[in-house]
């Protein structure tokens, strides 16, 4: 399970979010849906422990930033980061050893194999693109087995194989029982996922929609008119293929 209560974050004097709260429960899949800037990646990267902020935030009941939560939780950045000297394998195999994860080398190969990076495993870090950094950061973090995954805009920058794979992956961690929160803007990529959806504006949680509650809305026009967002800029702004950098203006 993954508690927020009360999050607030200040850049000096910028407010990013405030008093952000809600909960993904044990085997579901929520979404932190909202438009460039709305503060989506200051939650995950608080949730993450690299900012500091004010609130409580709690991983399987553990207070966030203790090694119990750190131990439990997996992170999946926006702009994924490789050391440069290290190989895909021995991103994976370091990765494990400082979780102390059993079987890791097993579990290793099953996901080499199905992102498509067994006959690319001894390239270095310094040779990757970014679709096959974003692929080795999401292997990184599915090895150790976590409890609660953390995913900042997974998706950008991946190839449709690649999209399809993790979608698939995700839903057999959520059937494991496994609590994960995506972070994205890109609706259509998510929609078959979620269990729950928190949209956010300018720094709040302006709506919380579980998906047994939505009786067949369609959860863009929801968004949309939430919001108050022209529908044709925001979808085509989603569905833009990344630059080289793999930035999406945030």
């Amino acid at each position: 399970m993954l508690e927020v209560m009360d999050l607030t974050k200040r850049y000096g004097k910028n407010q990013a979010v405030s008093n952000i709260g809600f909960t993904v429960p044990d085997g579901k899949i929520g979404i932190l849906l909202g438009p460039n800037g709305a503060g989506k990646s200051t939650v995950i990267k608080s949730i993450a422990g690299l900012l500091r902020y004010q609130g409580t935030i709690r991983i399987e009941g553990q207070e966030a930033g203790t090694l119990g939560a750190r131990k439990c939780f997996a992170y999946v950045p926006e702009l994924p980061y490789l050391y440069e000297a290290l190989t895909i394998r021995e991103h994976m195999e370091f990765v494990a050893r400082a979780y102390h994860v059993e079987g890791a080398e097993e579990e290793g190969e099953r996901l080499l194999q199905r992102f498509e990076l067994t006959e690319k495993q001894d390239k270095l870090g310094s040779e990757l693109s970014k679709g096959m950094m974003q692929k080795v950061s999401i292997c990184c973090a599915l090895v150790i087995r976590p409890r609660v995954i953390l995913l900042d805009e997974p998706m950008v920058g991946l190839d449709p194989g690649a999209i399809r794979e993790l979608k698939s992956v995700l839903l057999e961690q959520k059937e494991k029982g496994c609590t994960i929160l995506i972070s994205t803007h890109m609706l259509e990529m998510v929609k078959e996922l979620w269990d729950v959806t928190f949209v956010m504006d300018k720094g709040h949680i302006v709506g919380t929609y579980p998906r047994e509650t939505m009786a067949g809305r369609d959860l863009e026009e929801l968004y949309f008119s939430v919001t108050g967002q022209e529908k044709t800029e925001s979808v085509e702004s989603a569905g833009r293929a990344p630059d080289s950098s793999g930035k999406d203006g945030r």
